[in-house]
């Protein structure tokens, strides 16, 4: 009985150890550049939060690391961000396979479209630094994104720029992708490049149209009645993903709508997180450095 409570007591401390986030401001010395945005941080229904000033990431460290590590950006239409479904709540699940993962709190572009970005390539170079120190391997570090959140993981996953910042791989829940009217997501469109963008900046941030060689691997998942984000964010990345000889897994599936997140009434959760934590485990070919 003493053996049996011995290690109960052991396994819910290590669970404990493993659920203690850590959170770091992205720019302890200030940001080398603003969105004008001040005051105080909205926080809204649903997790949501808005007005963000002061960019963090939060860092859950698992009991037993494996070494790779990914970094969450959540949704919100590049005006707020759903912090809950699309961030934190995933945390215990990728935990548990030991993977590290870091949820982004970024700003807002609010007319400064450069923001965001420059908020998740410091975040990877945080995550990067500290690989001694949590256990984890620099070339094993990946991004996520859901939504606009998507965007702006594969913003860093085309638009990098150096190898310091570039992702080892992404993973992209029904993301916008293109900026071009008809397909992309109307809100976030506006929100990043404006209400009248030119042709060369729609392009510039048309992702589809920025993918290379050196784009990293990536798993794509979306449903297929998506009314928000259509699914040709989806399908138009894969395509130039797959003409450049990228590696990319994608996963239509029949219904959902959007911004399921890691949510339970979205009818194919096991489906898609099943698929995914296959593809962390035999999917992935990292480079030798």
């Amino acid at each position: 009985m003493k053996v049996i409570l011995f290690f109960t007591a052991l396994f819910m401390s290590t669970l404990l150890s493993a659920q203690k986030p850590v959170e770091m401001p992205l720019w302890p010395n200030g940001a080398p550049n603003t969105n004008g945005l001040t005051g105080d941080q909205e926080d809204l229904n649903g997790g949501r939060v808005a007005n963000v000033v002061n960019p963090t990431i939060t860092v859950y460290r698992p009991a037993n690391p494996n070494g790779m590590t990914i970094l969450m950006c959540p949704g919100g239409g590049y005006a707020r961000l759903a912090m809950n479904h699309e961030g934190h709540d995933m945390a215990s699940w990728f935990n548990t396979q030991g993977i590290t993962y870091a949820v982004l709190k970024y700003r807002m572009p609010n007319g400064h479209r450069e923001v965001p970005l420059s908020d998740a390539e410091q975040a990877i170079r945080i995550i990067r630094q500290h690989a001694k120190e949590w256990g984890i391997d620099p070339n094993r570090v990946g991004v996520m994104g859901a939504s606009a959140g998507g965007h702006l993981a594969a913003s860093l996953s085309t638009l990098y720029s150096s190898d310091e910042t570039r992702p080892d791989f992404q993973i992209l829940l029904y993301p916008v992708i293109s900026m071009v009217p008809g397909i992309t997501h109307g809100g976030s469109r506006q929100n990043l490049l404006g209400n009248n963008p030119t042709k060369e900046l729609e392009e510039a941030y048309s992702l589809e149209r920025r993918v290379s060689a050196r784009s990293p691997q990536a798993f794509i998942v979306l449903s297929a009645d998506d009314g928000a984000v259509p699914p040709m964010n989806s399908i138009g990345y894969f395509l130039a993903l797959n003409e450049q000889k990228v590696p990319v897994s994608m996963h239509i599936y029949p219904i959902g709508g959007h911004g399921w997140g890691f949510r339970d009434n979205f009818t194919y959760k096991r489906q898609w997180t099943e698929e995914l934590e296959k593809w962390l485990r035999d999917g992935l070919k990292f480079e030798k450095k």
